[in-house]
C-alpha cells in the first residue's frame, strides 16, 4: 500500500476553515486534506475546490469560523492498509476519476493512517507491471531457447543431407506456432512443415506436443508413408488434448495443425506427399508454369476432424533440377500491397519461376524480399515458415 513516509497532515471536524487555509498554506504541495472525527476518516477536502470557494466574495467572512466540513467531500474512497495493490487499483478505477485526482484515505482497523495519491498509485502499478513484463519476457526468451533446441537437430540434419535446400522459420513473436521436422535415412529423407493453432506461447506449447507425437509416430511406423503419419498425429493430438467425440474434459478446446508431410526416395527420386490444408509447388525442368499438388482440406487434431480420417499420399516423380516449395499460410495470408489484400499463392509462384535457376536458398530470399515489400507498413499477421529444395 503506497503512502507517505512522513506524517500526513489532517484536520478534525472541530477545526474551522481558517485552520484549513493555514494547513494548505503551510503544505503547498498538498492536493487534498483528510478530515477525521475521533481518529476515524470521514471526508476529504480538495485543495482546488476549497480555495476556489474561499476566494469568492464574502466567503471568508462567512466560512472562516465555520467547521471545515462545509467544503468536504463526504464520500471519499477509504481503503484498508492491508489491501493489495491489485485490489486497490481495481477499487480506485471502480470509484472513478475522483479517487485518482483527489487521492484516497488509508485506514487501519477503521482509524485514519494516511492518504494515498492517484499519481503515486499509477507509478507503483506501472513499476509492478514493468517487473511482471520483464519476468514474462524472460520466461518467453527461455521458452524460445527450448523451442529452438527442439528444432536444431532437424535443421542440422537438413544441412548435412541436402546440398541445395533452404528453410525459413520466423515466428511472429519470440516463440511461434510453426515447426518443422527433418530426418535422413539410408534410402531417403522425411520432412514436415506444420502450422499449429495460435501464435506466441500457446502456439509454441502445441508445437512441442505435436512434434513429440510426430517423432513417436516415425519411430513406430517408419518415415515412408506421410499419410499414415498424419493419421497417427491426428489421433495423438486428439487424445492428448481430449478432443474426442463425447469428451468434455477440455471444454472449448479445439486445437490442431495444418501440415505438409513428405518422403523423398533417393533411388527413384519420387516424392510422396500428404497435406492437411497444405500444398506443394513443383517446378520441373522445362516446365514454365509449375504444378500445384494439393493435400486434403482437413486439418489435423481438431474436434471436427474424424479420429480415423485418412490423408491420401500424392506422388510426384521429380528429376534432377526439379524445384519443390512448401509453405505455411503465414506467407500466403499476409495483407499488404496497394489494395491491402493477401500476398497469395500466385505471387509466390511468380517469384519462384523468376528465380528458378538460382539456388534454393536464393529462391527463399527472393520470396522473402517480395513478402516484406508486399507487407510494407502492415502488421505481421502470422508465423512464417517455408522450405525449398532442388533435386540433385
Amino acid at each position: 500500500m503506497p503512502h507517505d513516509d512522513v506524517t500526513t497532515p489532517s484536520v478534525t471536524t472541530e477545526q474551522n476553515n481558517q485552520e484549513v487555509l493555514d494547513v494548505f498554506g503551510k503544505h503547498r504541495d498538498l492536493a487534498s486534506l483528510p478530515v477525521t472525527e475521533n481518529d476515524m476518516p470521514i471526508g476529504l477536502i480538495n485543495r482546488a475546490i476549497f480555495m476556489s470557494q474561499m476566494s469568492k466574495p464574502y466567503h471568508r467572512e462567512l466560512y472562516n469560523r465555520k467547521s471545515c466540513i462545509a467544503f468536504m467531500d463526504k464520500e471519499p474512497l477509504v481503503v484498508d492498509a492491508a489491501m493489495s495493490i491489485e485490489a486497490l487499483t481495481f477499487k480506485a478505477v471502480e470509484y472513478g476519476e475522483k479517487a485518482l485526482a483527489d487521492g484516497f484515505i488509508i485506514a487501519r482497523d477503521g482509524r485514519f493512517l494516511g492518504i494515498g495519491h492517484g499519481l503515486q498509485l499509477m507509478r507503483v502499478v506501472a513499476d509492478m507491471q514493468a517487473e511482471k513484463n520483464r519476468q514474462i519476457m524472460h520466461s518467453i526468451d527461455y521458452a524460445s531457447t527450448i523451442q529452438r533446441s527442439m528444432l536444431r537437430p532437424s535443421r542440422e540434419a537438413l544441412a548435412r543431407t541436402l546440398d541445395d535446400a533452404g528453410l525459413v522459420w520466423e515466428p511472429r513473436d519470440v516463440v511461434g506456432g510453426d515447426f518443422y521436422h527433418f530426418a535422413a535415412f539410408e534410402d531417403g529423407w522425411f520432412a514436415a512443415l506444420a502450422d499449429c493453432t495460435g501464435h506466441g506461447v500457446p502456439g509454441a506449447f502445441l508445437t512441442l506436443i505435436s512434434s513429440s507425437i510426430l517423432t513417436q509416430a516415425i519411430e513406430q511406423r517408419g518415415p515412408r508413408d506421410p499419410g499414415a503419419l498424419l493419421m497417427a498425429v491426428n489421433r495423438g493430438i486428439k487424445q492428448m488434448l481430449g478432443q474426442l467425440d463425447g469428451n468434455d474434459e477440455t471444454p472449448g478446446s479445439n486445437d490442431g495443425m495444418d501440415a505438409a508431410f513428405f518422403w523423398f526416395d533417393n533411388a527413384s527420386r519420387r516424392l510422396a506427399f500428404a497435406g492437411a490444408k497444405s500444398a506443394l509447388f513443383v517446378l520441373q525442368p522445362g516446365d514454365e508454369e509449375g504444378e500445384i499438388v494439393d493435400g486434403e482440406r482437413m486439418g489435423v487434431g481438431y474436434v471436427d476432424t474424424d479420429l480415423d480420417f485418412t490423408w491420401q499420399n500424392r506422388f510426384v516423380q521429380t528429376q534432377p533440377g526439379s524445384v519443390v516449395f512448401v509453405t505455411t499460410d503465414g506467407l500466403i495470408d499476409q495483407i499488404g500491397g496497394p489494395k491491402e489484400i493477401a500476398f497469395g499463392k500466385r505471387r509466390i509462384r511468380e517469384t519462384i519461376r523468376g528465380s528458378r535457376h538460382a539456388s534454393a536458398a536464393r529462391i527463399n530470399e527472393a520470396v522473402l524480399d517480395q513478402y516484406r515489400a508486399w507487407q510494407g507498413h502492415h502488421r505481421r499477421r502470422d508465423d512464417l515458415t517455408f522450405f525449398c529444395f532442388r533435386v540433385q
